[in-house]
């Protein structure tokens, strides 16, 4: 499963999350987690993603990290102050918007 945080941000391009696994795909580029061993944490500078602005972590099986939210200046409460999001199955993640 994964946790994701995020950090919303205004800015003018947009993102899209999707679940396979242990690997995100995001805006379409793959992110595999599957060799990170329980307990780690991979660097947010091992990552070559603008999105992705924190270490990712492993912890009682779970993937955590943070994304940055692009979102507009009249965004809605939810997509201001999200909360995290857990996701354990495959497929779209659905972001505030």
């Amino acid at each position: 499963m994964f946790k994701i945080n995020l950090s919303p941000q205004v800015r003018e391009d947009s993102l899209t999350v999707s679940k396979h696994g242990e690997t995100l795909v995001i805006n379409g580029i793959d992110y595999d987690f599957s060799q990170l061993p329980e307990g780690a944490t991979l660097p947010r500078e091992a990552i070559d993603c603008e999105y992705i602005v924190s270490d990712v972590g492993r912890l009682n099986g779970n993937i955590e990290l943070t994304l940055l939210l692009p979102i507009t200046a009249d965004a809605s409460y939810a997509a201001k102050f999200p909360v995290p999001i857990l996701v354990p199955e495959d497929g779209p993640v659905v972001l505030p918007e």
